[in-house]
């Protein structure tokens, strides 16, 4: 999966993230800038997103 992705539910949203795996590391980048802000194992991405699924991070958005 070389191609980035954005979540198939942010539409055309300004504030959204793009995701690809690119020699086994997950990168996260603003495609308003192209600029990666994040590269990270696919271990880690999925307990991130494990940890976004059960709430642990909405203190941060609230």
């Amino acid at each position: 999966m070389n191609n980035w992705q954005k979540a198939s539910l942010s539409g055309e949203a300004d504030e959204s993230l793009e995701v690809r795996i690119v020699d086994d590391m997950v990168e996260i980048r603003d495609p308003d800038t192209g600029d990666i802000i994040v590269r990270t194992t696919p271990k880690k991405w999925e307990a991130f997103l494990l940890g976004v699924k059960a709430g642990e991070f909405d203190h941060f958005v609230a």
